[in-house]
């Protein structure tokens, strides 16, 4: 297993290398507060990289909001179970 995930490391990273050395031309980016001027393979990397942690930020937060709604549900029902018990039993 450890082999597969190594390779398919080194095929990304060797993918990221054919990238950016295809796109290697600078192009100018103006964000409105500063202006960058970036070869082309690093700004769609960056990109990517970004999009990907947004992502799974989004995801995360996504599942641990549910985590969190499923844990209260829980715990409501059960201090209602205890409060509607018998009391003579």
């Amino acid at each position: 297993m450890r082999l597969i995930v190594t390779l398919i490391l080194l095929l990304f990273i060797a993918a990221g290398i054919v990238l950016g050395a295809l796109n290697a031309d600078l192009v100018g980016y103006d964000l409105g507060f500063v202006q960058l001027s970036l070869p082309k393979g690093a700004a769609l990397l960056a990109a990517l990289v970004v999009g990907w942690l947004l992502g799974g930020l989004t995801a995360w937060l996504g599942v641990s909001a549910r985590q969190q709604r499923l844990r209260r549900k829980a715990m409501g029902q059960e201090s209602g179970k205890a409060k509607t018990s018998p009391a003579g039993a």
